[in-house]
């Protein structure tokens, strides 16, 4: 049976094993040979992360066929009003295409570890969390997304993958678990 590991990425950590600069990677997290990103998260975003020994399970998760979703609390800059909400709901125009609809709603701040470095504030700029989920994987594309309506970024953590959940995983901290293969998108 393949195994899949579930991993809370910090801030700054790159989605790989090898850096030539010498930058975080999962290497300084993770000891085990053989696993590999079931997709990426960008280095300037955190949570979860999923990695397996099982190139069949690693293109389930990642192939956009297969409508995993992955669910992110983003923190941005702003007041997202129910116009930029609707926008995201019906899918956003990028310079690669239209994204597809996602899910979009405001939600109250999470329980979260703090991040290293925090996010830049400003007094006279309110910040606002969301929800987005995605059926899609493009590069930086939640970043794009929230950009495009006029809310930039400022934090960004994925919090479940289909039915992989970062639940109670601490900053930094992996758990190993046997793996079956999703039948279908949750």
């Amino acid at each position: 049976m393949s195994a899949l590991i579930l991993f809370n990425k910090p801030y700054g950590v790159l989605c790989q094993f090898t850096d030539a600069e010498q930058r975080p990677t999962l290497k300084d997290y993770i000891p085990l040979r053989g696993f590999y990103p079931a997709g990426r998260l960008d280095r300037d975003s955190e949570g979860l992360v999923l990695l397996t020994d099982d190139g069949a399970l690693q293109h389930r998760i990642t192939d956009p066929r297969h409508k995993m979703t992955k669910h992110y609390w983003v923190q941005v800059e702003g007041e997202p009003d129910e116009v930029a909400l609707q926008r995201l709901r019906e899918g956003v125009q990028l310079k690669d295409g239209l994204t597809l609809p996602a899910l979009a709603e405001r939600i109250a701040a999470p329980a979260l570890w703090p991040r290293d470095p925090p996010i830049r504030y400003r007094a006279n700029i309110p910040t606002t969390w969301l929800e987005l989920v995605i059926r899609e994987g493009r590069n930086r594309q939640v970043r794009r997304m929230s950009a495009a309506v006029g809310h930039p970024t400022l934090r960004l953590i994925r919090h479940r993958i289909g039915p992989w959940r970062l639940r109670d995983l601490g900053l930094g901290q992996w758990t190993r678990t046997a793996a079956s293969h999703p039948s279908h998108s949750t």
